[in-house]
């Protein structure tokens, strides 16, 4: 047993890598900002239109998870309900599963007195930065994507958690025509309430005059419900808003996850909203 033992620690060790996947760093095109892009793809082909394409924020975080899991899932879509697709991983340079520039990213320009106070009483880092983010995956990422990946347009989303998931909300009531399917997990709405409040006025008006096909999936932990951010009851008040849009193409649904707290929801939400986005289907198909 000695021996054996022995052995092993002599033996060669290599990094693991998730089989089908690709790092790559991209600046935008005005240089003032770098990405480190974590790309996943099914070892099958696509589709006649492509593969669906799931464009994910904090992927030094949840990459792993999300492509780990459409690639065992998406074996199987007559059981699982997920069909293979893309995943393309927006991060950052960094080995930390967090990067201090998802402030600058993911949050719209607000005054300093309308912040939400640190819990460490700590100044928050840059912010206010979302229109460049939104125009980086716009003018850069999705043409370069597309370029080397055959993705079917008519089923993009876009997933985010926390202040990833104000982003997912901001790009929806602003940009709707981006992606069809959003996923906002734990979206912290009171960073900004009043410019979500703001745009969703704007956001119901102009679809009861057009409709829109639409796929919003918002979620929270259950631990999370009773955090003075008010994050459930917010992302709650938002789903029964938009839920009363079905006849307008909205197909909205709600997930409070049992036992999860703000960090310990990842990995269901990541399950969730592949069943959500990827039905073999189509976006639009029940979950029932």
């Amino acid at each position: 047993m000695r021996e054996k033992i022995d052995r092993a620690k002599g033996g060669t060790q290599n990094a693991y890598t998730i089989p089908g996947t690709e790092v790559r760093i991209m600046s935008s095109r005005d240089h003032n900002r770098t990405y480190q892009i974590f790309i996943s793809k099914p070892s099958t082909p696509p589709r006649r239109a492509g593969y669906p394409v799931i464009y994910l924020l904090d992927a030094n975080s949840v990459f792993g998870t999300m492509a780990e899991a459409v690639r065992i899932q998406g074996r199987r879509p007559e059981k699982t309900g997920v069909i293979p697709a893309v995943i393309v991983g927006i991060g950052y340079e960094t080995a930390e599963p967090f990067s201090s520039a998802r402030h600058r990213d993911f949050t719209m320009p607000t005054a300093e007195s309308k912040l939400p106070k640190r819990p460490d009483g700590i100044d928050w880092p840059e912010h206010g930065g979302a229109e460049g983010f939104f125009s980086f995956i716009e003018e850069d990422l999705k043409p370069e994507i597309e370029r080397d990946y055959q993705i079917d347009r008519n089923r993009q989303t876009i997933f985010g958690h926390s202040l990833g998931g104000l982003f997912v909300l901001q790009v929806l009531l602003t940009k709707p025509d981006a992606f069809q399917t959003y996923v906002a997990g734990s979206p912290s709405i009171h960073w900004n309430k009043p410019f979500i409040l703001e745009k969703t006025d704007h956001f119901v008006s102009r679809l009861k005059k057009n409709n829109q096909a639409i796929n919003l999936l918002l979620a929270a932990g259950e631990l999370e419900q009773h955090h003075k951010s008010r994050m459930n009851d917010n992302a709650r008040e938002l789903y029964e808003r938009l839920a009363a849009l079905s006849e307008q193409g909205i197909r909205a649904e709600f997930c409070e996850f049992s036992g999860e707290g703000h960090i310990s929801v990842l990995p269901v939400l990541v399950s969730r909203a592949l069943r959500f986005a990827l039905h073999p289907d189509g976006p639009h198909m029940s979950m029932g």
